[in-house]
């Protein structure tokens, strides 16, 4: 467990790094799969620094996928809005409520829960079958960005932030199924991430970050935990699963009230283009 949470802490803080950084670069194409956005962002040095906390939380993930349940890591990751709220409110001078720190709290008490209840790693490696859906699944997440690009408003961001959150999915469930150079399950990895990474900065550059980050911790959380239960033989230790599920349920409940804070701030008044100002334009996963 201490490996998601090194991975949430880091995801956490990259953040706000990369929306102090992002908030600078200028708007895109505004397509759902937008690169020109996501190359001005890495333009930014502080987003340059979020980045390489991703890269250190991306590597405890990977750690910690290879240890846990699936269920566990996801709620683990989700429960990172915990940290950019609280970062947030220290480096952007963000206002927390009170009960976005009730919010924090009951993360931080749906994470304890999962520790104690979480099993191992389930002894099931996934079948061929699994592999390529999972690939097919990530192509699809191109896809969902590609149609939700051309939708107005709030469902544009609902949409691309649940693609956003199925591509990080995607991500988990490959990371337990590859099992060789060759696999379709390291190419869906691969296709999941980057896709993700793209509808999610797209899905914040003209949108409401509470919106995206909501469809996101949903996308990622709940569909990867049923694989990992259903066809991975994800567990609890014997007797624990209510104590699992209502931990898993706190941490995620917790992370959705926190969503103003996916992108480490909140949401202002729509700007005149129909973005919310104030809210930075890129992913910090």
């Amino acid at each position: 467990m201490v490996a998601a949470l090194v991975a949430a802490v880091c995801f956490g803080v990259a953040s706000v790094l990369q929306a102090k950084g992002a908030r600078a670069a200028e708007p895109g194409s505004g397509s759902g799969v937008d690169t020109r956005l996501l190359a001005r962002a890495l333009a930014q040095r502080v987003y340059i620094a979020g980045l390489g906390l991703d890269a250190v939380g991306f590597a405890m993930e990977l750690v910690a996928l290879r240890a846990l349940p699936i269920y566990a890591v996801g709620a683990a990751l989700a429960a990172s809005l915990a940290v950019t709220a609280v970062a947030a409110s220290r480096l952007l001078r963000v206002t927390l409520q009170r009960v976005e720190w009730g919010a924090v709290g009951t993360v931080c008490g749906g994470l304890a829960l999962l520790g104690l209840a979480s099993g191992g790693e389930g002894h099931g490696h996934g079948t061929s079958a699994l592999r390529w859906a999972a690939l097919l699944a990530a192509g699809g997440v191109l896809l969902v960005g590609l149609a939700a690009g051309r939708l107005p408003g709030r469902a544009r961001a609902a949409v691309l932030g649940l693609g956003a959150g199925l591509g990080f999915g995607v991500v988990e469930v490959s990371v337990r199924i590859i099992d060789s150079v060759t696999s379709p399950a390291l190419y869906a990895l691969l296709l999941g991430g980057g896709s993700a990474f793209l509808l999610l900065t797209s899905a914040l550059s003209k949108g409401s970050v509470t919106t995206a980050t909501a469809g996101m911790v949903i996308g990622e959380t709940i569909g990867p935990a049923l694989v990992g239960v259903l066809a991975l033989d994800d567990r609890t230790r014997p007797g624990w699963a209510p104590v699992a599920v209502v931990g898993f349920v706190l941490a995620v409940v917790g992370a959705l009230v926190l969503a103003r804070f996916g992108e480490g701030g909140a949401d202002g008044p729509p700007g005149p283009d129909g973005a919310t100002a104030g809210s930075p334009v890129t992913s910090g996963r």
